[in-house]
């Protein structure tokens, strides 16, 4: 089965409404990539979808990816080099933490909600919103 069969349609528009729900508060622009299989180190693979969705090309290089591997059980968060350069080394961890957790208790798309809305509202310190802020990537999840 293709990952985007996997969720329903409320699931996919659930997920989006959480990028636009986190975007609004933050310049930083968030994606959701979901495929079914890494078949090379997660982030080494979420470092290749973030090139191919030109994640790298934001004005600020503020682009957040949250990657799964659905059927591998893998995930990761991925930050673009400007907020990398602005946030402690482990930014991430407690985001994927809290991700991992839903997910093992079979809440895949409650886990990618909260993720997305709480990387969010942290970027919003160091990225806050801009009234002249440009919606950069699109907030449609990527299947493959």
């Amino acid at each position: 089965m293709s990952p985007e069969k996997a969720f329903t349609q409320e699931q996919k528009d659930a997920m989006v409404a959480a990028i636009r729900q986190a975007e609004k508060d933050t310049s930083g622009e968030i994606r959701v990539h979901i495929e079914n299989h890494s078949k090379i180190n997660v982030l080494d693979r979420a470092a290749d979808v973030f090139a191919e969705l030109k994640m790298h090309k934001t004005a600020l290089r503020n682009g957040v990816l949250v990657y799964v591997a659905l059927l591998d059980h893998k995930s990761a968060i991925l930050g673009d080099a400007g907020i990398n350069a602005k946030v402690p080394a482990d930014f991430w961890d407690s985001i994927m933490k809290n991700m991992v957790e839903k997910f093992r208790a079979g809440n895949i798309t409650e886990g990618i909600c909260e993720a997305v809305i709480t990387a969010g509202e942290q970027l919003k310190q160091y990225f806050p919103y801009q009234a002249d802020d440009e919606n950069e990537l699109p907030d449609e999840i990527s299947f493959r």
